[in-house]
C-alpha cells in the first residue's frame, strides 16, 4: 500500500499530535500552563503537520514562533515544536525555492537560539553554531533528497558487494579490541561497527545518505569511543569519494567537501592541537584527494555511458541505412525490370493485335488472340510483382500459388470433418495474380468459418469460376447436420474479407440462404482499383 493525498496528510496529523502527547505525557504543571493543557498543546503543535506537504514554509513559520512561545510559556511542548520544526525545514528544501527556504530557515534559526538559551545565560559562540547547524542540515538534506543523484544505469551489484566487504573489513578488523572501552555495550558498538561497513554497499546508489550516516558515526565516535575515530574518518573520506563519482552538480560537490573538511576537523583537531595554516592545508587536501578521485571516475564513468550512447546510435543508422540501400537497390531492380521486360512485352502484344486484324478466323488468329491475352496478364503480373519487390511487406500473398492455396484448405477442412465439394475453374489462370491471391485468402477465411460456426459434418460447395467482371468466389453450406454450439466471433475476418476486396474494387456478401444454410459471394475485378 503507498500513502497518497490527504490519507498521508492526516497521518502526518496524527503522528504529530502523538508525538508531542508521548513527550508529555509525565509532564506536570508548569509555571503558566496546567497539565490539563497537554492536549491542546499537542494538537497546536501537531495539527499543522497535515499541511506540510502542501504549504511547507507557513508551517514552518507558524512552528518556529510556536517554538518561541512555548519556550517563553515554559512549555513541555517546545520539544516537540523543535523536532517538527526540523522535519518542516526538511520538506521546505526538498518542495520549496530558496527564497522562500532562506525564509524558514532564518525563523528557524532564531527561534532556536531563543529555544536553547536561558534567560541569564548570554548567547555564545556555540549557541549559534549548534542554532545554525540545526536549520541548515534539514533544509540541505532535503534539497539534496530532491534528486542530486541519479539511478544507476548498471545493474551489476559487483561493485556494491565489493564495497560492502571492504567497508566491514575495515571496520571490524581495526575496532574490534577497543570495542570494550566505550561506555556503550560492545554489542552497540560491535553493531554500528559491521552496519557502518556494510553501508558502504549502498554508497552508489544513496551517496548523500550514506555520507550522512558516516558523518554521524564519526560525530558519535568522537564523543564516546575515540579509539575508533580513525576509522570512521576513513569510512567518511571513501564515502565523499563516492558521493563526488556519483553526484555531478559541482555545488553539491562544494557543499559535500565543506561538510568532509569539518567532520574530519572534529576527529582531527583535539583541545591540544595547534591550528597552523600548513595543518589547515593539510587536511583540506585530504578532503580533497577522494573528491578528485571520485570526480575523475565519474568523469570516465560519463565518457564510458556516452562512448555506448554513440556506439549503439551508430549501429542503428547502419542497419538503417543498410535498410535504405537494400530498398534503393530494389527499386533500381524494379525500374529495370519495367524498363526492359514491359517494354517488350509490349511491342509484342501490340503486334499480335495488329496482326489479329490481317487473320479474322482460323487457328492462326486464334493463336494471335491468346497471345495477346496472354502479354496482358504477363504485364499484369509483371506490375504486381514490381510492387512486390518496391515493398516486400505490401503483398506477401503473391508469393504463394492462389491454385494450390485454394486446393490445400480444401483438403484441411476436409480433414476436420467438412465435406467439401471444390470448383476450381482452370481457366481462373487467366485472371490477374493479385485478384487469384485474394480469392484464395477469401476461400481460407470462408471455410474456417464454416467448420466454426457450422461444424463438422457440414456439406459446403466452393466455387471460383471466372465472371464478366474477373472473378466469382461462391461458398455455399448447407444445415448444420447437428445442433452447434455457437462460438464466440470477433467478426474480423469477415470484415478482413470485406476489406480486401473493397481494395480491388470488388463486391462482397454474406448472409443466410434461405434454406438453413450460408452464402459467401465475392466478386473480384480482373484490374485492382489505382
Amino acid at each position: 500500500m503507498r500513502w497518497r493525498g490527504v490519507p498521508l496528510d492526516v497521518l502526518l496529523a496524527v503522528s504529530g499530535v502523538g508525538l508531542d502527547l508521548l513527550t508529555t505525557a509525565h509532564a506536570g504543571d508548569t509555571r503558566y500552563l496546567p497539565a490539563e493543557m497537554n492536549l491542546p498543546m499537542a494538537l497546536l503543535v501537531g495539527l499543522p503537520m497535515g499541511l506540510v506537504r502542501r504549504r511547507p514554509v507557513p508551517v514552518a513559520l507558524y512552528l518556529a514562533g510556536l517554538l518561541v512561545v512555548t519556550d517563553q510559556l515554559e512549555s513541555f511542548t517546545s520539544n516537540t515544536a523543535q523536532i517538527l520544526v526540523c522535519v518542516a525545514l526538511g520538506v521546505v528544501g526538498y518542495r520549496s525555492g530558496w527564497r522562500g527556504t532562506l525564509l524558514a530557515v532564518a525563523a528557524a534559526m532564531g527561534a532556536t537560539a531563543l529555544n536553547i538559551v536561558d534567560p541569564g545565560i548570554p548567547v555564545v559562540m556555540n549557541t549559534w553554531v549548534y542554532s545554525i547547524f540545526l536549520a541548515v542540515f534539514p533544509a540541505v538534506l532535503g534539497a539534496y533528497l530532491r534528486g542530486s543523484a541519479g539511478p544507476l544505469e548498471e545493474r551489476d551489484v559487483t561493485p556494491d558487494a565489493l564495497l560492502a566487504a571492504g567497508g566491514v573489513a575495515i571496520t571490524v578488523l581495526s575496532t574490534w579490541t577497543s570495542w570494550h572501552a566505550g561506555t556503550q555495550p560492545v554489542w552497540v558498538v560491535g553493531l554500528l561497527a559491521v552496519v557502518g561497513g556494510l553501508s558502504l554497499g549502498i554508497a552508489r546508489r544513496l551517496p548523500g545518505v550514506v555520507f550522512l550516516l558516516q558523518g554521524a558515526l564519526l560525530v558519535s565516535a568522537d564523543t564516546y569511543l575515540n579509539q575508533v575515530v580513525n576509522t570512521c574518518v576513513i569510512l567518511t573520506l571513501i564515502a565523499i569519494g563516492v558521493f563526488a563519482m556519483r553526484v555531478t552538480s559541482w555545488a553539491w560537490t562544494i557543499v559535500a567537501y565543506a561538510a568532509g573538511c569539518m567532520l574530519t576537523a572534529i576527529a582531527v583537531v583535539g583541545e591540544q592541537t595547534q591550528t597552523t595554516p600548513f595543518r589547515v592545508g593539510i587536511l583540506m587536501t585530504l578532503v580533497a584527494t577522494p573528491i578528485a578521485i571520485g570526480r575523475y571516475l565519474g568523469m570516465r564513468q560519463a565518457a564510458a555511458a556516452a562512448e555506448r550512447l554513440r556506439a549503439e546510435e551508430a549501429a542503428r543508422a547502419a542497419v538503417a541505412q543498410v535498410r535504405a540501400d537494400q530498398l534503393a537497390e530494389r527499386e533500381r531492380i524494379a525500374r529495370d525490370v519495367h524498363d526492359i521486360v514491359a517494354h517488350h512485352v509490349g511491342a509484342m502484344v501490340l503486334r499480335a493485335s495488329a496482326a489479329r486484324y490481317t487473320a479474322p478466323d482460323g487457328p492462326v488468329a486464334d493463336a494471335l488472340s491468346d497471345i495477346r491475352e496472354t502479354g496482358h496478364q504477363v504485364l499484369q503480373d509483371l506490375r504486381d510483382l514490381l510492387d512486390l519487390l518496391r515493398d516486400p511487406e505490401r503483398q506477401p500473398d503473391l508469393l504463394a500459388n492462389p491454385a494450390d492455396v485454394v486446393r490445400e484448405s480444401a483438403e484441411r477442412m476436409a480433414a476436420a470433418g467438412l465435406v467439401v465439394d471444390l470448383e476450381l475453374d482452370p481457366a481462373t489462370d487467366r485472371a490477374p495474380l493479385i485478384a487469384r491471391a485474394s480469392a484464395a485468402r477469401i476461400v481460407q477465411e470462408g471455410l474456417t468459418n464454416v467448420l466454426k460456426h457450422a461444424g463438422p459434418g457440414t456439406r459446403v460447395r466452393v466455387s471460383v469460376t471466372p465472371s464478366a467482371e474477373g472473378l466469382s468466389v461462391r461458398i455455399r453450406n448447407g444445415r448444420p447436420p447437428t445442433v452447434v454450439e455457437r462460438l464466440p466471433s470477433s467478426g474480423r475476418g469477415l470484415a478482413g474479407m470485406r476489406e480486401r476486396v473493397r481494395t480491388l474494387g470488388g463486391t462482397l456478401s454474406a448472409g443466410p440462404d434461405g434454406e438453413g444454410g450460408w452464402l459467401l459471394a465475392a466478386s473480384l475485378p480482373a484490374r485492382s482499383v489505382a
